[in-house]
C-alpha cells in the first residue's frame, strides 16, 4: 500500500508489548513487574514459572504456550478456548491458568477489583480517565454476564494502549513538523507508527520517533519502542 519516494525510506516504530506492560503497570503484580525491569523475556519468564524450569531451558513450545497465555489473560481467555488454541486437555489448559494466577497472583486481585467496581459504577476507565460503559455487568444472563467482564478487563488494557498510540501520534506528527518537515507521519496501526523521511534523516528521524513514543507518560515499567 505504501512505496517509499525516491531517496526516501520507509520508518516502522511499535511499542514493545504494550498490553503487558500495561497490566503489569495496573495490576502493580511484583513477578509481572520484574520480568519487565530485568529486561528479560516476558513470554520466557512466564513459561519458565509455568513450566517449572529455568528460563535457560524454555523451549520454543513452551514459550508460544506461554506467550497464548499472557496475552490471553488480558482477553478473558477460558481454559476451553485455550485447550482450542493449543491442541491440548481441557485439563491441561486450566492447570495452565491455575498456575499462571498462583504465579501473578496481583494480575488476578487486578481483574477480580476491575470487575466489582465495573458492577458498582457500571463503568470501566483507562489510564488517561477514559471511561467506556458496560449495561451487561450486572446482567441475570451469564453469557452477557461473562461477556462484560471480558470488557470490562480488556478495556483498561487495551484503551488505555490505544490512548498512548494516540497521543504518541499527536507528539511525534507535532515534532516532525517542527524539526524534519519533509518527514511525514503515513499510519498507525495498533501499537505502531510508520513514517516517511528522506534517507539523509532517516536515523535522526527514528530517534524522535522513538523518544517521542517512550517519553509520552510515565508508567512503573518503562515503555519500549
Amino acid at each position: 500500500a505504501f512505496d517509499a519516494g525516491n531517496g526516501n525510506l520507509l520508518i516502522s516504530a511499535d511499542y514493545s508489548q504494550i498490553e503487558l506492560v500495561i497490566l503489569a503497570h495496573l495490576s502493580k503484580d511484583k513477578n509481572l513487574c520484574q520480568a519487565f525491569l530485568t529486561g528479560n523475556d516476558v513470554h520466557k519468564v512466564t513459561a519458565s514459572k509455568i513450566f517449572e524450569v529455568s528460563t535457560d531451558e524454555v523451549t520454543p513450545e513452551m514459550r508460544r504456550t506461554a506467550k497464548t497465555i499472557n496475552f490471553g489473560v488480558i482477553y478473558g481467555m477460558s481454559a476451553f478456548r485455550l485447550a482450542n488454541e493449543l491442541g491440548i486437555s481441557r485439563t491441561t489448559a486450566k492447570n495452565f491458568i491455575d498456575s499462571y494466577f498462583a504465579t501473578y497472583s496481583g494480575v488476578q486481585d487486578f481483574i477480580n477489583s476491575t470487575i466489582e467496581k465495573a458492577e458498582e459504577n457500571g463503568f470501566v476507565e483507562t489510564i488517561s480517565g477514559r471511561r467506556r460503559y458496560i449495561k451487561a455487568i450486572n446482567s441475570a444472563n451469564k453469557l452477557e454476564k461473562s461477556g462484560a467482564e471480558r470488557i470490562a478487563i480488556n478495556t483498561p488494557i487495551q484503551g488505555s494502549a490505544a490512548d498512548i498510540v494516540k497521543k504518541a501520534m499527536i507528539k511525534v506528527n507535532t515534532e516532525l513538523k517542527q524539526k524534519f518537515p519533509e518527514a511525514k507521519l503515513l499510519l498507525q496501526v495498533h501499537d505502531e507508527l510508520i513514517a516517511e523521511c528522506p534517507e539523509n534523516q532517516a536515523e535522526q528521524v527514528a530517534d524522535l520517533i522513538k523518544n517521542s513514543m517512550e517519553s509520552i507518560i510515565t508508567l512503573d515499567i518503562p515503555l519500549k519502542a
